[in-house]
């Protein structure tokens, strides 16, 4: 049998073969790096450690049981305010070089309002009728 001719009649099997077992190896190799992932998010998330929430809010690991991940975790979002959030709610950890230090100032840019009436124009304010909010008509 000639390659050509075994190429044409069986060469769309061997294609399709190939392409199954690579997309099983590719799916495995993604659940890995996930789980490795998550086995790392774990052992950071311990109490003490400050977290981004899924809503973007940023707080502390007051409690985590990183084998139950049905319980709550508590974060506390500010000295004496702490909450319950489900432990698939936590982003990540944060690490130091993420967040702004409290004690540096946060400087802004000055921006410059523009007027909101041209200067040509006089304001004119709506007459009151005897100190009633309401216009007159």
């Amino acid at each position: 049998m000639d390659f050509a001719a075994f190429f044409a009649n069986y060469g769309l099997i061997l294609v399709l073969g190939a392409l199954l077992i690579f997309m099983f190896w590719s799916s495995r190799r993604r659940m890995q790096k996930q789980k490795t992932e998550q086995e790392a998010k774990a052992r950071q998330t311990v109490p003490g450690a400050e977290v981004l929430l899924q809503g973007g809010l940023y707080g502390t690991i007051v409690s985590y049981d990183p084998d139950n991940l049905d319980q709550p975790a508590i974060v506390e979002l500010a000295p004496g305010v702490e909450i319950k959030v489900h432990s698939q709610a936590i982003l990540r950890v944060v690490t130091p070089t993420e967040t702004v230090a409290d004690d540096e100032p946060i400087e802004h840019e000055a921006i410059e309002a523009e007027p909101l009436t041209d200067a040509s124009e006089p304001v004119v304010e709506p007459e009151t009728d005897n100190g009633t909010d309401k216009p007159k008509a």
